[in-house]
């Protein structure tokens, strides 16, 4: 409200960049949670100055973005020390439909194809986790850059670099991405593959899994100590058939195993009583899973309570 008790007309501007916030500090942080919380400060930031402040400022949603990554460059500094302590392997929050989360900065400067990827690649499960080997400076730089759009001199107003250090952030990061990425797998191709996957799992066809899989395939699963699952990641594509085998033979009858979406991919995810418990994500290449993330911890589960 203005000071007469009118309605702020800059109020639904700044209202409106929330949901860009929120893509931008997820892909950042890997955690809807903290997504969130940085959100609400950024927005607590902005509430706390004067409206004579709030005037001065030529671009709400560009101080906003600002803020926000800055804050997510202070958390990724810390998170890597939490994570130390972390009980198991540290796997980046799955979200249930990738729809709400795809949609990035509009406008902007003109980044050349081969340099940025898309913003469906941008949050799928191995991505995600690409994004974790990477410094907090060059998973910045790269996001807004790569991702978002951001000039290599707005990204170096943002994280306190000049340009030139921010394309080498940037360019180093995409090596990374560069070094892993296998050939993209059509949509369609990968939900056949997953869904043969489920469908030799709940049939106990170890051959069947075994055909499915990478030879070099890896399983990871993320329970935090809250949640039962494997410690240590599971290598290869007959190890990791023998265990999808002895989860079907723990599994209740009250569990179910659907295909679902996740992060933006075919997956799956294992309901008791309807309740999810379990999410599955994938990486496929080449006709075979390489990699499967299994997401137990139950505060990583909280967007899949009303999926």
């Amino acid at each position: 409200m203005t000071t007469d008790g009118r309605p702020d007309p800059g109020l639904d501007v700044i209202i409106s960049e929330r949901r860009s916030l929120i893509n931008l500090a997820y892909r950042l942080l890997g955690s809807m949670a903290e997504a969130e919380d940085v959100v609400q400060e950024t927005y607590a930031r902005w509430y706390t100055m004067s409206a004579q402040q709030q005037e001065v400022i030529e671009s709400p949603g560009a101080w906003l973005t600002t803020v926000a990554s800055r804050i997510c460059l202070n958390l990724l500094g810390s998170a890597r020390a939490r994570r130390e302590t972390y009980v198991g392997e540290w796997i980046p929050e799955p979200l249930p439909d990738a729809t709400e989360w795809i949609t990035g900065r509009s406008g902007g400067t003109t980044v050349d194809p081969a340099d940025r990827v898309t913003l469906d690649e941008s949050i799928t499960m191995a991505f995600l986790v690409v994004l974790e080997s990477m410094t907090p400076a060059e998973r910045v730089a790269f996001v807004l850059h790569d991702v978002f759009r951001y000039s290599f001199a707005d990204v170096g107003e943002i994280v306190g670099r000049t340009p030139a250090a921010c394309r080498q952030l940037a360019s180093s990061a995409r090596r990374r991405i560069r070094a892993v990425q296998a050939p993209a797998t059509p949509t369609a191709r990968q939900a056949d593959i997953v869904r043969d996957f489920k469908q030799a799992w709940e049939a106990k066809d170890i051959n069947a899994l075994i055909g499915l899989l990478d030879p070099s395939a890896i399983a990871i699963a993320d329970g935090g100590g809250l949640a039962l699952t494997f410690r240590q990641p599971i290598h290869g594509s007959q190890q990791i058939a023998r265990a999808w085998v002895e989860l079907a033979n723990r599994a209740t009858s009250t569990m179910t195993i659907l295909q679902r979406t996740v992060n933006g991919q075919p997956g799956l995810v294992a309901q008791q009583d309807g309740v999810t418990v379990t999410v599955f994500a994938f990486d496929v290449a080449d006709d075979r899973i390489k990699h499967i993330w299994v997401i137990r911890n139950p505060e990583k589960l909280r967007p899949w309570t009303t999926a």
